[in-house]
């Protein structure tokens, strides 16, 4: 398992959830996204694709966040996480991912490291240097994904770097000769690196939800939101809470910036 991700950015195992494993967290999560619109109408009218902080304390109600926190820490998670980072992941997010509300949308390729405050200097130097994890669970029949295997361990070439960031009459979302598309059905679990080149895939049902793990590190974790985390009696019900408390131990370290 992990020389297939360390060789190819992700890793893709159908029908990894059992129907009932996913019912418990759907209904949670179709409601979450159902109030995120209503209180984000303009911005999911015009462009929005995702939303995040989903285990917010001010999301869901306390038994809905246990659910939640069960299922990312679930042993079946945590156990490929430490297997991609041996030092021991940490949790960093949530997201939902669905249709944009305009079906003419384009999607767009990039790295999820493109969009941090920093050059592409040290874009490069954090790509080698730094794990950050998807696990993307389709809660319907989706499109899919499309990655640029490989791409988590080098830089993009000249053709993926100006389609990535829309230069020389190339746009985000031209077709790019190395991408390999992964359809994804309810049920799969997939893997990914969001340091890798990629691209969502509209249509469908889509509507999936993003755990993200990542190394120990503060300035990784350094916009997490401390609402986002399990308080004591919520961490003694896990099977691996230790996911959460790297997390708060990391983000407490002096000079974490403050979070969103």
């Amino acid at each position: 398992m992990l020389e297939d991700y360390q060789q190819n950015g992700y890793l893709l195992k159908p029908q990894f959830f059992a129907d009932s494993e996913l019912d418990a967290v759907e209904p949670i999560l179709r409601r979450f996204h159902s109030t995120w619109i209503e209180a984000n109408r303009d911005h999911y009218d015009h462009q929005a694709i995702n939303s995040a902080y989903i285990t917010h304390a001010d999301a869901l109600s306390a038994p809905e966040r246990q659910i939640l926190f069960n299922f990312i820490a679930a042993d079946k998670l945590v156990s490929i996480a430490r297997g991609v980072i041996p030092s021991g992941p940490a949790f960093m997010n949530t997201q939902l991912f669905f249709n944009p509300k305009n079906s003419a949308q384009k999607n767009y390729w990039h790295r999820d490291i493109q969009y941090l405050p920093i050059s592409v200097a040290e874009q490069k130097k954090t790509l080698e240097s730094t794990n950050v994890l998807h696990f993307r669970v389709p809660l319907a029949d989706e499109p899919g994904i499309e990655l640029v295997p490989g791409s988590h361990q080098r830089w993009d070439d000249a053709q993926e770097f100006e389609t990535r960031m829309g230069k020389n009459g190339r746009t985000p979302s031209d077709d790019l000769p190395n991408g390999k598309t992964l359809l994804l059905k309810r049920g799969d679990l997939l893997v990914f690196s969001a340091s890798m080149i990629h691209r969502g895939l509209y249509g469908g049902d889509r509507f999936a939800l993003d755990i993200i793990y990542s190394d120990a590190d503060p300035e990784v974790l350094q916009f997490v939101d401390p609402k986002c985390l399990p308080d004591g009696l919520e961490c003694a019900q896990l099977e691996n809470a230790d996911v959460f408390a790297a997390t708060t131990q990391a983000i407490k370290k002096p000079g974490k910036k403050p979070g969103p």
